[in-house]
């Protein structure tokens, strides 16, 4: 059965200097989330596309390290996320395998939520039972 939290984080995205090409540029991702997710996430985000309109794409993977409902441990996601004219479609998805520690078998998904210039994540995961 799939477990739900919700709750802010703070996210601080550094451009990178090296372009990698012509459209596209890299940032570097530095996360902080609080609530019954509590850790750092370090992560790399690649965008491409970006227009005056607000259309464009992104992918980027991050590695959070903390605690999860007070089970410690670390896994990856994986953002997949496509603007059409200002309208996100935004896929982020625990990768398969990667959980360490008490986190171990995790599986999920999670939303993003801006209001008011602040971050919030949505997180439904399963997590194998424990004895």
């Amino acid at each position: 059965m799939a477990s739900h939290v919700t709750g802010p984080f703070d996210v601080k995205m550094i451009p990178q200097d090296d372009k990698t090409g012509d459209g596209l540029s890299r940032m570097s991702l530095d996360k902080q989330y609080h609530g019954d997710l509590d850790g750092t996430a370090k992560g790399e985000m690649l965008t491409g596309g970006v227009s005056a309109n607000h259309s464009g794409a992104y992918v980027a993977m991050e590695k959070f390290t903390g605690t999860l409902h007070g089970r410690g441990g670390s896994f990856i996601l994986h953002h997949t996320g496509i603007m059409t004219e200002g309208k996100p479609d935004l896929t982020i998805l625990v990768a398969p395998d990667s959980g360490t520690g008490q986190l171990a078998g995790i599986t999920g998904k999670m939303t993003i939520k801006i209001t008011d210039g602040k971050h919030f994540y949505d997180f439904e995961y399963t997590l194998p039972k424990t004895d």
